[in-house]
């Protein structure tokens, strides 16, 4: 099934949900309307019960550029200040408290940067993905990458601020060392050495991200998901906790799956996933 827009289409491969970037004018940088048109394809992804995986894909070769700075420009020219050009949004700590179950959150100026989804994400990256594309990329739980593809906080030259996750997610992913050479530098990271710091998963041939990174969520959408989902939640829950309090919170999530986790044991106990077979 495909849903399109100008700049951004859904496809649903099975239980994968597809969402692509396309603008290829301005290498799918993101303007507001965009930013809106992602909050929304992920929002729904969240809330779709047949939906298990999705992938973030950007089309005609890269990810996503970072914030469209020629719109920008034209905002600028308009007199618009930046409480203007986001104005609809609440960056606030309370916005999170108003989601409910904890399966949505509120939007952030590259679109879905402060969600807090239910389901992983996959990014399939290529291209360039750089400055907030970067930031788009680092709010994924996971990155496969093609070989010729690249980071950078490239807004650096031009002195844009990382305002959708950057100086957030970097650090706790890659650590501080790496983060402040990336965040004050602005420099290029290829695809090596993405994959050694551990901001990126997997390296894939150039042109196949998109199929690499289905492969995989068709993977995850293939295992028990209680359980998955609740280790998920509990590896994002544990951060600003200490160790007794991320331990029982961990178990709070995990006691509801032992069922299941037995009946796992039962078809292990008869052969099933021996010797590691997946």
């Amino acid at each position: 099934m495909n849903r399109m827009s100008n700049a951004v289409s859904v496809t649903t491969r099975g239980s994968i949900t597809v969402v692509t970037l396309n603008r290829p004018d301005v290498r799918n940088a993101v303007d507001a309307d965009t930013a809106q048109l992602l909050y929304d394809a992920f929002v729904s992804f969240d809330e779709d019960p047949n939906s298990r995986v999705a992938v973030f894909h950007g089309a005609h070769g890269h990810f996503c550029a970072g914030w469209d700075l020629q719109a920008g420009a034209r905002l600028a020219q308009q007199g618009a200040s930046t409480r203007d050009a986001f104005s609809g949004l609440n960056f606030s700590p309370a916005a999170y408290a108003q989601t409910g179950n904890g399966s949505a959150g509120p939007q952030g100026p590259m679109g879905p940067s402060r969600l807090i989804l239910s389901k992983p994400v996959i990014a399939a990256v290529s291209g360039a993905a750089v400055a907030g594309g970067m930031e788009l990329a680092l709010w994924c739980d996971m990155r496969v990458m093609e070989d010729d593809a690249y980071f950078g906080v490239f807004c650096r030259r031009f002195g844009v601020p990382l305002i959708d996750g950057g100086t957030v997610r970097l650090p706790r992913l890659i650590g501080m060392g790496h983060a402040m050479d990336l965040i004050l530098t602005g420099r290029k990271v290829e695809a090596p050495e993405a994959l050694a710091m551990g901001l990126c998963n997997r390296v894939v041939p150039k042109g196949t991200a998109l199929e690499a990174a289905v492969a995989l969520a068709e993977q995850l959408a293939g295992f028990p998901q209680q359980t998955m989902l609740a280790d998920r939640a509990s590896a994002y829950a544990q951060w600003d906790m200490d160790l007794p309090h991320a331990l029982h919170q961990e178990w709070e999530r995990g006691k509801a799956c032992i069922a299941s986790g037995l009946e796992g044991a039962g078809r292990f106990a008869a052969g099933a996933g021996w010797h590691g077979k997946f």
